[in-house]
């Protein structure tokens, strides 16, 4: 889960870390009252959308007046705003922050990922801010140091002493950025975070260590223990069908192709993606419906992926194993029959039950193809929609 980038201050605040005074707002007279109400001669004001590079898009613009402010928010409010992170499409901007302004010394990076390898958080820095961390990190790649957390007392204090040092920051600016690193990690640990990125960090000309800006992606699978993270999730930086798919446990995610896949396991949904493409198709998402799937998952999962007007044809590959293949065919027969199914269809069925989910599907009256292999049925899927 991702939240925007007033919502990741607003926790990060609470942990001690130094930020920038600022207002979200939904509408352009909020944004004019709130340069305001920030009583500075200089603010930032910042479209809020789920997504790096605003700054290159003309979503991040300094103003000295609140017409000004005013101004620029008329041309971001209700307007899709088209970064490297986005797509084509872009996202549209529904809220703007309006945060007072830095005078800036100096720019770093900070962040904080998990490493599956060495199963641990691990804190990435760079004297180097404000710029691409994975350009830096293929060009030069001493300029980023990596520490890892230990696992029961999180950063410990040579490993903070040797971050500010990396940072180039010496004397009170090292007090300070060993304070804001150690609440970064503690943030990260206690909000159960996946990423905390700071991006930059910044010294400010009157001696400062703060965050400019902070994006916070948590673990979903942790959001149980976090509901004041829930009440910051914003549905609509959300694509609507993988919200609709979350309701009912599916795992989808989607992508630009036009042949639905459905699937029972990640690493199978995965394989079948690649074989799609190898024949020369194009998946039009992921979706793993899971190894103990009923018959209303794989219902709803099958409207899912008509919902998807890109979707030409849909492939469905299940290993039975946990999940029936019984259950799969009846699924698919109950959603097929309820959405009028006017798109091809290949089922791929084996294990559990398969002769009598491959019988049912037959007896149906349901327009489909049945293949016996994982390459015969994205032939067959490419072929038919063509």
């Amino acid at each position: 889960m991702n939240i925007h980038e007033y919502q990741a201050k607003q926790l990060l605040a609470k942990y001690g870390v130094p930020v920038s005074k600022g207002i979200a707002c939904k509408t352009v007279l909020e944004v004019g009252k709130a340069f305001t109400d920030l009583g500075v001669s200089l603010a930032v004001v910042k479209a809020q959308i789920h997504a790096g590079g605003r700054g290159k898009a003309g979503g991040v613009k300094l103003v000295r007046s609140a017409d000004e402010a005013r101004k620029v928010a008329q041309t971001l409010f209700g307007k899709p705003l088209v970064t490297h992170q986005t797509g084509p499409q872009g996202r549209v901007v529904q809220t703007i922050y309006v945060e007072t302004g830095s005078d800036i010394a100096r720019e770093m990076y900070l962040a904080i990922v998990m490493d599956r390898g060495r199963q641990a958080p691990v804190v990435i820095a760079a004297a180097e801010g404000g710029v691409d961390i994975e350009e830096l990190a293929a060009h030069k790649p001493a300029a980023i140091a990596r520490h890892a957390l230990h696992p029961v007392k999180g950063v410990l204090p040579f490993q903070l002493r040797a971050l500010c040092k990396h940072l180039q920051l010496a004397g009170e600016q090292a007090k300070q950025g060993s304070r804001l690193i150690a609440a970064l990690c503690k943030a990260f640990l206690e909000l159960d975070c996946s990423l905390l990125e700071i991006n930059p960090l910044i010294v400010t000309k009157q001696g400062e260590v703060k965050a400019l800006d902070a994006k916070l992606n948590f673990d979903d699978n942790a959001l149980f223990r976090h509901a004041d993270v829930v009440a910051m999730r914003d549905l609509n930086e959300e694509d609507p069908k993988e919200v609709e798919a979350r309701k009912f446990d599916l795992n989808y995610i989607a992508l630009e192709g036009n042949i639905g896949c459905m699937v029972n396991g990640a690493g199978l949904a995965m394989a079948t993606m690649d074989v799609i493409q190898l024949k020369g198709g194009r998946p039009a998402n992921f979706l793993d419906v899971g190894g103990g799937a009923n018959k209303t998952q794989v219902t709803n999962a099958f409207k899912i992926l008509l919902s998807d007007h890109n979707v030409k044809g849909i492939l469905i590959n299940i290993f039975g194993g946990i999940m029936k293949c019984d259950t799969i065919a009846e699924g698919v027969i109950a959603a097929a029959r309820e959405v009028k199914l006017a798109v091809p269809l290949v089922v791929r069925l084996e294990g559990t039950n398969v002769e009598l989910g491959k019988r049912l599907l037959q007896q149906s009256g349901i327009d489909l193809q049945t293949a016996t292999s994982l390459d015969e049925a994205a032939e067959q899927m490419v072929k038919a929609i063509r």
